[in-house]
């Protein structure tokens, strides 16, 4: 039997992310791949998840979202952000940030449009890029001074006239990059000059170090009326199973990404959508500790790397370390990999699965350092091993 999957998915088959966590399982290593904390979120916040189950409330949520979280969103956005949005008409809950980026670009881009985005880029953009029959059009994220950035004149040569969006991780997985603001007004100046949508994933907004602050590119002149925002409480609240996300955007925008959402999942999660409308609201202090908690482990990370013999480039958010391997001799990181676990009993990503062109990512590999201490010890004193 020929293989029955259309021709735009041909290409993606099992995730990365599957792929390295079932050679954890299988060898026993240390998976440092995936990013997903082994620690619990506020108990406050799994104490309202479990009331909420517990008194009923386990029946369809409304399609847009249960309205205390669409107002807890709402007001979140203009709090941190000043940025007001209408909780009836302008935020919408999705099952997680993957659905919302998947509604999103179903929703604004089709057959034949070009949707810019920078490489390396979490796997789910370019698999909805295809699906959408669109073309991806990337940019190059370089080291440049410790961490990753772009050119400018790369951005300005990837859009063309059948451009449509733009996507923009900030914080960016896996690079660990935060844009400064001179960077997304570059962004926004080319989405202003030439009528384009701006997709925003901004889903570690909370998990920045070393002072950076997140900006969302909505905040810039011009770019709330054309900017269809992501965020979650996934990596906000330690709680990556729930699946709760959401989009703040003007009410066209949600419109059309209703549209798509509602025939993909409909809706879901009622008890932890009433969860996260409470932490929203009281827990993000202890978001705060937490943050403090992974700068102190990507510290811990990023010198046990080093110590082994990798070149790592500290983050300025997210969960994830960049290693350049060429120090240790390797030149491949998909092959490295795949021999970690047996070799050192540590599973990491290889970055090279989330470019296009894969020789600029193929010597680096990924590291998530949202992990006990213990783990991450056990982890870089076995990767010493390589040396």
């Amino acid at each position: 039997m020929s293989d029955p999957l259309v021709s735009r998915m041909q290409g993606f088959g099992t995730t990365i992310f599957a792929e390295m966590t079932a050679l954890a399982v299988r060898t026993g290593a240390i998976n440092l791949g995936q990013g997903f904390p082994d620690s619990p979120g506020p108990e406050a916040m799994l104490e309202r998840a479990v009331a909420a189950i517990r008194a009923g409330d386990n029946q369809y949520p409304p399609g847009p979202g249960v309205p205390e979280l669409r107002e807890a969103v709402a007001r979140q956005r203009v709090e941190r952000y000043g940025l007001g949005y209408d909780p009836d008409g302008e935020v919408l809950v999705t099952v997680g940030a993957t659905e919302a980026i998947a509604a999103a670009i179903l929703a604004l881009a089709g057959p034949g449009d070009e949707v810019v985005v920078f490489e390396p880029y979490y796997d789910s953009y370019a698999a909805m890029i295809a699906l959408a029959g669109a073309v991806r059009r990337p940019v190059t994220l370089r080291p440049e001074g410790g961490r990753f950035t772009f050119d400018p004149g790369e951005l300005r040569a990837a859009v063309g006239p059948r451009t449509r969006l733009i996507l923009v991780n900030s914080p960016h997985n896996p690079v660990g990059t935060v844009f400064t603001r001179a960077e997304l007004e570059v962004i926004a100046d080319v989405c202003r000059e030439h009528d384009l949508t701006a997709v925003t994933d901004e889903v570690y907004e909370y998990l920045t170090f070393d002072g950076a602050g997140h900006v969302p590119l909505a905040s810039l002149e011009g770019m709330r009326e054309r900017t269809v925002a992501i965020s979650s409480a996934g990596k906000t609240f330690s709680a990556t199973g729930w699946k709760v996300g959401w989009i703040t955007a003007p009410a066209p925008y949600v419109r059309a990404v209703q549209t798509v959402k509602q025939f993909l999942t409909y809706t879901a999660s009622a008890p932890y959508q009433r969860a996260v409308a409470y932490a929203l609201g009281h827990e993000l202090g202890w978001v705060q500790g937490l943050r403090k908690s992974l700068e102190a482990k990507r510290d811990r990370l990023v010198a046990g790397l080093e110590a082994a013999g990798f070149t790592a480039y500290r983050p300025q958010g997210t969960y994830f370390v960049q290693a350049d391997i060429r120090p240790l001799g390797f030149t491949d990181g998909m092959e490295l990999a795949r021999a970690l676990p047996e070799r050192a009993g540590v599973v990491a990503v290889p970055s090279q699965v989330f470019y296009d062109h894969a020789a600029a990512g193929a010597h680096f590999l990924r590291f998530a350092f949202c992990k006990r201490d213990h783990v991450i010890d056990e982890a870089v004193e076995r990767l010493a091993e390589l040396r």
